[in-house]
């Protein structure tokens, strides 16, 4: 399918899901749904801030009231501090069945004084495996930051603060699905994962420092139809950051795994 006719796709579709908008910190009651998690989700401050928490009985989730066919999402969010080994926060854009669309930011804590985990990933199609991992160069946990994604007919970009650390390019010309045909919600969650979280599961979670709480703010999605993010690319300033972040704090990548992929490398890996 031609660019063109992917992004009227899409324009006529974000039409059809009311996502022709422009959201800021001052909706999060406007535009998300706490569903799950018996109280341990809340938002507080007028619609400014929301938090999840964990304990032992439960974590804790949310969604967004609205739909997306490409765009641009912002969120601020202050991850679980001290010791959060065996906790993931997730934070992505999903549709729904079998052959849904994904696209991940999943943070796996860690012990008291060692990095998080930023775990990435892209389904296209119900096909994932496409992870690449990457330690952060500040603490995430000391202060709110930004992590978003740029969604648009021809690329998906994962930046943090502003900085790309991820970019998977539409590689349909060479028969690789990419994720345009199915709108995605927003949604994070707060849970136990300490089977595999955590060194592989490991070290577990230690219960005594519950409640575990993430907090978010600050959140904004661009999906009007005139937007620059439709047509954003990566310039050589931000291909250069790219390349920083790549070089210095990326710890996995499927790209490069070979013994993973002894047969040959997935398709999309020889546009990088």
């Amino acid at each position: 399918m031609a660019v063109s006719s992917s992004i009227s796709i899409g324009l006529m579709i974000s039409l059809m899901f009311g996502s022709i908008m422009v959201a800021s910190a001052s909706n999060l009651y406007q535009d998300f749904d706490v569903t799950w998690g018996d109280g341990r989700g809340k938002i507080f401050n007028n619609g400014d801030l929301l938090t999840l928490s964990l304990d032992k009985a439960s974590g804790s989730g949310f969604q967004s009231k609205h739909e997306y066919l490409f765009g641009k999402i912002d969120m601020q969010i202050k991850l679980v501090p001290g010791n959060s080994a065996g906790t993931v926060t997730a934070y992505y854009l999903s549709s729904q069945g079998p052959t849904h669309d994904e696209i991940d930011f999943e943070f796996l804590g860690n012990l008291s004084g060692d990095p998080y985990t930023l775990h990435t990933n892209v389904f296209s199609q119900g096909k994932g495996e496409r992870e690449q991992q990457f330690h952060l160069w500040f603490d995430p946990t000391a202060d709110f930051h930004t992590y978003s994604i740029l969604w648009n007919p021809q690329r998906i970009i994962f930046s943090v603060d502003g900085t790309p650390i991820r970019e998977f390019k539409n590689a349909e010309s060479i028969g690789v699905p990419y994720p345009k045909n199915q709108p995605m919600r927003i949604y994070s969650s707060l849970w136990n994962a300490d089977d595999w979280a955590t060194r592989g599961g490991l070290v577990k979670t230690d219960w005594t420092q519950a409640p575990f709480t993430a907090s978010y703010r600050n959140y904004k999605a661009e999906a009007s139809n005139n937007g620059a993010w439709l047509t954003e690319e990566l310039d050589s300033t931000s291909q250069g950051r790219l390349k920083w972040v790549q070089k210095n704090y990326m710890i996995y990548n499927y790209c490069t795994d070979i013994k993973r992929y002894p047969q040959g490398l997935p398709k999309e890996c020889s546009m990088y």
